[in-house]
């Protein structure tokens, strides 16, 4: 290990909107509007929204400030926004994914920024300038702690990386210096925590430390802009990141072609709400059900191959086959797959089949197993197998990648009809509005013009 921290500081301080390529400023576009059609949704929908606003109630930090809670009816302050827009933005477990890393980029990067842009008066292109920054930042540390070993340690890293990321981002618009992201860096890996015990009884914790990432690295980069000493070797030093976080680090991976690689265009995009390593079985099962005619009635056993990181976070069968909670849900192969089987789709909406006899009964017949051939030569370990026994014989693939990833990136159309199902409901015809604001907005001298927009 050899100044990761420094590296990166160094990156996020020099970095010009000038210097991105065109094509990764419009995924960046594309990325920030996709997430915002969940949080939107999740203001409204999600059941863990009312505990979060009565907390800060309760605490008192219901103060009025400037900052835009995307589908609220009224302004934060900056922290508490990055707070609630990540929270939310992550609730429907809709958001993006860096494959590699195995985490959830916008959740804490997009928040942040949009927290410290409205509170500087920045422009439309100095934000987008953050964020991926921030998408730089957050993705190279997962990469770097290594995904697997991670996981096997109990951590998220959605909010562990995604902590630093969020710092990244905001200390980019306050104008950092190197020495002070170092500092802003430094203070991230005293708050970077996240937990997979949420696993155990589809809590929402995962909702909660997701914003918190977001609203610790507001914090981290402000204290910093203050004057405040963080500790140096965050990353690489004696009990930084890569050493009290994983088993298996790969230090390389956070400064390997910084500024010529952009593990922005490695984001994905997700076509169903729930975790992204149901999804290749999702897109099989009803590819599957399509081609052969397949009925639920015709279906004597279902097996399903995954990475070992998809056993653990969705396939453990004595806590996953009947989930009772969305969380639960959302992280169940057997639910997410038996609502698929059954009607050729899965959406948001279809939680409300939770404890639905039909689906209960078919989630019976499936397995879930490790399949190493989802391992050895992949890129990435988002892939599936799905083995499904009829009485006519056994019908079987192999998705290697699931939908929505770089390479099946869907079209810009695509894109605005996922975020307006979403916003819709909340926002009516504002909805059109917001989507044009957000894939333009470099054209806002002050981002506060487009955010506006997404109150309800």
């Amino acid at each position: 290990m050899a100044r990761e921290t420094e590296t990166l500081a160094g990156y996020v301080a020099d970095l010009r909107c000038d210097d991105i390529p065109p094509e990764v400023l419009e995924r960046a576009k594309a990325l920030t509007l996709d997430f915002l059609g969940s949080a939107i949704r999740a203001r409204r929908d999600a059941e863990s929204t009312p505990s979060l606003l009565k907390m800060l109630e309760q605490l008192a930090l219901d103060t009025k400030g400037q900052s835009t809670v995307f589908g609220d009816d009224r302004t934060w302050t900056p922290a508490v926004a990055a707070l609630l827009n990540g929270a939310f933005g992550h609730s429907l477990d809709f958001d993006d994914t860096h494959a590699d890393s195995s985490l959830h980029p916008s959740a804490p990067v997009v928040p942040a920024a949009f927290a410290v842009g409205e509170m500087v008066g920045a422009s439309g292109r100095d934000v987008l300038t953050a964020i991926v920054a921030g998408y730089e930042v957050c993705c190279r540390l997962g990469n770097a702690l290594d995904p697997t070993s991670h996981y096997a340690r109990g951590f998220h890293p959605t909010a562990t990386a995604g902590t630093y990321g969020a710092a990244a981002a905001a200390g980019k618009l306050l104008g950092l210096s190197e020495a002070q992201l170092v500092s802003a860096f430094g203070v991230s890996g005293s708050q970077a925590a996240g937990s997979l015990q949420f696993l155990v009884n589809g809590a929402w914790n995962k909702r909660y430390q997701v914003g918190a990432a977001a609203m610790n690295g507001v914090i981290a980069a402000t204290l910093a802009r203050n004057d405040f000493v963080g500790s140096t070797e965050a990353v690489e030093g004696k009990h930084g990141l890569l050493v009290g976080y994983t088993d298996n680090a790969h230090p390389d991976k956070a400064v390997s072609g910084l500024g010529s690689t952009y593990e922005t265009m490695k984001i994905g995009i997700k076509p169903y709400p729930s975790c992204r390593y149901t999804h290749a079985a999702l897109d099989a099962i009803i590819a599957m059900r399509r081609e052969h005619n397949l009925t639920p009635d015709q279906i004597t056993r279902v097996e399903i191959g995954l990475h070992r990181n998809g056993i653990t976070l969705t396939g453990d069968a004595a806590t996953k086959r009947h989930p009772t909670s969305v969380v639960g849900g959302q992280f169940s192969m057997f639910f997410t797959g038996a609502v698929a089987l059954d009607q050729g789709r899965f959406g948001w909406d279809d939680y409300g089949r939770l404890g639905d006899a039909a689906i209960d009964k078919l989630a019976d017949r499936f397995d879930v197993v490790q399949d190493d051939r989802l391992e050895v030569g992949r890129s990435h370990p988002f892939g599936a197998r799905v083995s499904i026994t009829t009485a006519d014989g056994v019908h079987e693939r192999i998705y290697a990648d699931p939908s929505g990833e770089p390479n099946s990136f869907p079209d810009a159309q695509a894109m605005q009809q996922k975020f307006l199902t979403l916003a819709r409901p909340v926002l009516n015809g504002r909805a059109e509005q917001l989507a044009d604001a957000i894939l333009s907005l470099e054209r806002f001298d002050r981002v506060e013009q487009a955010t506006r927009l997404g109150r309800q």
